[in-house]
């Protein structure tokens, strides 16, 4: 029988006790709940707390710190001074088409001779290709920026140069032994590189690029803020960590998106709203998740559907009309996009209901003929099917398709195993692979497919920790309701004021999960929608705060068999005029004793 619940680890985070009281004092708080959480996120001094709650441009560091930015910044200038034809070339995922359409949308309004160019997914892959390649030589191109790949592109840049072309590679995955022979190489994450932060996105390298490129020729602060909605998109979207330049770059970013978001995006947000039925719901400022599930996963549905010059098309558009006919066909992409991951989860869930030793497998590896049936785009979606059965299951996890011959897969992992790791043991039976520790890609023989599955199973079974195998919640910090403002001035309070300066949430600095113990719903616990759990909460001094579960309707039960344990974030619920804060809870254990 294959679990179809499973229960979650809470981690409640400890930090020192002296060192959070020393902030504390420092801060000139009585309350220790904020010096907790900045010690948290290892800040301990004041000044690091002040920096961190007020982002600014002062913050970002110098571009030219950055390995190979001079010499990438002698080359650009030649190259505009001389006329040459400039191909910036990126990526089609939301990493890659925003930064193409930073990097294009700021240079062309410097120099003429420009052009892009967005691989597709299916005939091209990841990276630079060689048909990219000779795409630039086709059409004149000199030089070439690649943003968002490249470090591990040896072949096609060796190819490149044959071809009598300059490559200048923007990219933050991690390099290979070996470097390729790009005429520069923009990535922190390269040895001897003094940049001071490593963990900038695709875009926000790009982003660094522009800003040596500004200094040099003298641009305003305006010719870069106008273009900072496409460095929070990506920089949300990519997952990198929400600290140092790109937490930054992201309020910085979202603030604008509020104020004057590029046509584009405010396109994609208006198509949101009319398309969700929020009409009753008031305005509030944007946040990552907005980024995250509104805007992110229209972008992608591009290069997963059709192609993603419709989403560059869209960010780099100015008239309303064309913008917003540009938008809806991302929504309808995006409402493709999601049907077909959803039937292809479904499918994969039956299957794997029908395998007898399913629960006793670390692993799992997954590949149905029939899906090919759906046509190219399945390979645009097995990473999303391979993330919700990793949801759903709790499993380092591979889906597979049909693709070009070979078996194309996605790879994702569960918190702590490195599944590029496992891969690597497995690489005999490979064709080809790449990724990182949390997701990979790689692409092998149909007739290999039992025994890399096989062996798959043997590496994660022999190498993974028992605590990876169940999902965990981070907990901030254990509060009492007293703590959490009530009724209707919750979200004029200062507590709720406090929380939020916190944000721009993220990797590295997670929206704060709390914990409150022995407390009961009021007895109206129902399930709402599809199966997700609405209650109200009350405390043993009579404190009551309403809240939703998402998913969380199973656990009803749990309600009126005692007193039970909550953990949630806290968020605020605005609706026909009332706003409130609620809890939205991430898991209900019984209370103990």
């Amino acid at each position: 029988m294959v679990r179809t619940h499973l229960e979650k680890v809470w981690d409640i985070i400890s930090p020192d006790p002296t060192t959070v009281r020393s902030l504390q004092q420092a801060l000139g708080t009585a309350d220790d709940l904020f010096a907790r959480m900045f010690v948290n996120r290892g800040i301990t001094d004041f000044n690091e707390a002040k920096a961190f709650l007020n982002p600014d441009f002062d913050q970002l560091h110098d571009p030219m710190l950055m390995k190979d930015m001079p010499k990438a910044i002698d080359r650009l200038l030649r190259a505009m001074q001389a006329g040459e034809r400039i191909l910036i070339y990126g990526d089609y995922d939301v990493d890659g088409t925003t930064a193409v359409s930073l990097v294009y949308g700021v240079l062309s309004k410097h120099h003429d001779n420009i052009d892009y160019y967005i691989p597709d997914r299916y005939k091209e892959g990841y990276g630079i290709s060689i048909t990219g390649m000779e795409y630039a030589r086709d059409n004149n191109c000199q030089l070439v920026i690649a943003l968002d790949c490249g470090i591990k592109a040896h072949g096609a840049i060796a190819k490149a140069n044959d071809l009598g072309l300059d490559v200048i590679v923007c990219d933050h995955h991690l390099p290979g032994d070996t470097l390729p022979p790009a005429y520069a190489i923009l990535d922190p994450k390269q040895s001897q590189c003094p940049y001071p932060f490593k963990e900038l996105s695709g875009c926000g390298i790009g982003y660094k690029l522009l800003q040596a490129l500004g200094e040099q020729l003298g641009w305003d602060d305006q010719e870069l803020w106008q273009w900072l909605d496409l460095v929070a998109i990506s920089a949300a979207c990519d997952i990198v960590p929400m600290l140092g330049e790109n937490r930054v770059l992201t309020a910085l970013g979202l603030e604008k998106i509020q104020r004057k978001p590029l046509p584009g995006v405010a396109a994609l947000l208006a198509d949101t709203q009319a398309s969700g039925n929020h009409q009753k719901r008031e305005q509030r400022p944007l946040t990552v998740s907005d980024l995250v599930f509104k805007i992110g996963p229209r972008i992608n549905a591009a290069g997963r559907m059709e192609s993603a010059r419709h989403a560059v098309e869209l960010l780099l558009g100015h008239a309303t009309e064309a913008v917003e006919q540009q938008a809806n066909l991302l929504r309808m992409h995006n409402d493709d996009r999601r049907q077909l991951d959803l039937d292809i989860t479904d499918a994969a869930i039956k299957q794997l209901q029908e395998e007898p030793d399913f629960d006793d497998k670390r692993s799992i590896v997954i590949y149905n003929e029939a899906w090919s049936a759906f046509g190219k785009s399945v390979k645009g979606v097995i990473g999303i099917v391979a993330s919700r059965l990793v949801d759903q299951f709790y499993k380092p996890t591979i889906v597979l398709t049909k693709s070009e011959g070979l078996l194309a897969g996605s790879a994702r992992s569960v918190h702590g195993f490195n599944v590029y790791a496992a891969l690597l043991a497995c690489k005999d039976y490979l064709e080809a692979f790449g990724g990182h520790k949390y997701a990979a890609g790689m692409q092998l023989r149909e007739e290999n497919l039992e025994r890399f599955a096989k062996a798959f199973e043997q590496v994660v079974a022999r190498t993974i920790d028992t605590h990876s195998l169940q999902p965990r919640i981070a907990i901030e910090a254990e509060i009492g309701f007293d703590r959490i403002p009530t009724k209707r001035y919750g979200p004029e309070s200062k507590f709720w004021r406090n929380l939020n300066r916190f944000a721009p949430f993220g990797p590295q600095n997670r929206r704060p999960v709390f914990l409150t113990r022995h407390v009961r719903a009021n007895g109206y616990a129902r399930e709402v929608g599809n199966g997700h759990l609405r209650c109200t909460f009350i405390d043993g001094m009579r404190i009551e705060h309403p809240a939703i579960g998402w998913g969380l309707a199973h656990k009803i039960d749990l309600l009126s068999e005692g007193p039970v344990d909550i953990c949630y974030v806290i968020d605020e619920n605005a609706y026909n005029g009332y706003r409130n804060l609620q809890l939205e809870l991430k898991d209900i254990k019984p209370s103990e004793g």
